[in-house]
């Protein structure tokens, strides 16, 4: 029941306690619809100067302690996102149950997609839920931890599963990914190229193949070995194809702007690192999965 219920109640009602004390303040001997009442003996009430006292100073301490956790809010919302980009973050995650549904299906069947263009709203990329082609983090983290559980029911199929056992499998999961993303960064900087890519669009690109090792590793157990190099090989020239159409855009964009024919020695570098990081994308969905399926 909320407040404004309870004081339509009505004073007399049982069981309420003293209405008194409940809905009015008494604090100077008035209540609403009761006559005052007298002090009782040996109570007195403060004396103007100490009210006069009191009262400023519990309001300094009130503004005081809000003042200093509007701070510390302050504070902590400026150190978070310095390190986390929690703004940034909240667009990674803008999908919906239609744009899932959709970039599965691109991931999977990537050959007949024709505009890999993302798309922009005053300079600014719309949300994922709007632009199948922009990337996301949903799907990459769901992946990442499906493939983690489906590692371990692989394990457990073959008696092998253990706690320190699937631990290694998510933290060498997770090392691969890391080192990949630092590789791709670093290559990017001796290549000079100057590009929109952030570490997060490489997390997310990175992040794509989990969903076919899942595919995978699923046909293999259902399947046996046929069944999961079937399956993988399939995913693998579909992520391929997936990484090489869409990263060209953005590593070859630069030269796009500034007008120049895609060529020379530096533009040959550029496509030959776009190929190299599409390339990687196979070879790691293969090492992470080949030892679940016998």
């Amino acid at each position: 029941m909320s407040v404004a219920s309870k004081r339509r109640l009505p004073a007399s009602s049982p069981g309420l306690g003293d209405p008194h004390q409940l809905f009015d303040d008494t604090s100077s001997g008035q209540g609403r619809g009761f006559p005052a009442r007298p002090p009782p003996p040996g109570a007195g009430y403060a004396s103007p100067p100490q009210a006069f006292l009191s009262e400023p100073m519990s309001n300094f301490a009130v503004a005081y302690g809000s003042s200093l956790a509007s701070q510390g809010k302050e504070i902590v919302d400026k150190n978070i996102n310095r390190f986390i980009p929690v703004n940034k973050l909240k667009y990674y995650f803008a999908v919906d149950t239609v744009y899932v549904g959709k970039k599965l299906g691109l991931l999977v069947f990537p050959y007949m997609h024709q505009d890999w263009e993302v798309q922009y709203q005053q300079d600014t990329p719309v949300a994922p839920r709007f632009d199948i082609n922009a990337p996301d983090l949903y799907i990459p983290a769901m992946a990442f931890i499906t493939y983690i559980l489906v590692a371990g029911l692989a394990l457990g199929t073959q008696d092998r599963f253990s706690p320190d056992a699937l631990g290694l499998q998510a933290s060498s999961a997770l090392a691969w990914l890391i080192v990949e993303v630092l590789a791709i960064l670093l290559s990017l900087y001796l290549v000079t190229v100057n590009t929109d890519l952030t570490t997060i669009d490489l997390l997310a690109f990175s992040g794509y193949k989990y969903v076919g090792m899942i595919g995978g590793v699923v046909t293999g157990l259902l399947f046996g070995k046929v069944g999961y190099y079937l399956v993988l090989s399939w995913c693998c020239v579909a992520i391929f194809v997936f990484t090489i159409r869409t990263l060209r855009l953005k590593i070859l964009s630069e030269a796009a702007a500034e007008g120049v024919l895609v060529r020379g020695a530096r533009n040959q570098l550029r496509m030959y690192l776009t190929m190299a990081i599409a390339a990687v994308q196979p070879l790691s969905m293969y090492w992470l999965t080949f030892h679940l399926v016998r």
